[in-house]
């Protein structure tokens, strides 16, 4: 038997190791490793549907469209709040950066198109304001 010392990520372990020659069994004492069996996988979870509200813009009323492709993060308005030109209406998250989608005039919140999580493509309604 041969004595070691080994460093591993800062831990200092004393290791024994047995020298083996061609043609000699290793001691009795000494057991083959158990073979390690995989953890079984968990199944994936289903994604949620995402609801697509189909939303009507009338005469008077102005849509505030997604201007690029991304993910909801917040919805910071409820349909029937007064909100001032320059409001955060909602943060949409497009290549790992946040960006507010501001409202264009002072108006009344008629309708919200998205839900918070929701993936959005180019132009698809987001708030509509009277």
């Amino acid at each position: 038997m041969r004595k070691f010392k080994i460093n591993v990520n800062g831990n200092q372990y004393e290791v024994e190791v047995e020298e083996v020659t061609s043609g000699a069994q290793p001691s009795p004492a000494v057991k083959p490793a158990p073979k390690a069996t995989p953890a079984p996988k968990a199944a994936p979870q289903p994604k949620p549907v995402e609801e697509k509200k189909e939303v009507m813009v009338s005469e008077g009323e102005e849509a505030i469209e997604a201007p690029m492709p991304g993910t909801i993060l917040s919805i910071n308005v409820k349909e029937g709040d007064m909100v001032k030109s320059g409001q955060i209406l909602l943060i949409l998250e497009a290549m790992k950066m946040e960006n507010e989608i501001l409202a264009p005039r002072d108006g009344k919140v008629v309708s919200i198109g998205t839900t918070k999580g929701a993936s959005v493509n180019t132009g698809e309604t987001l708030v509509v304001i009277e």
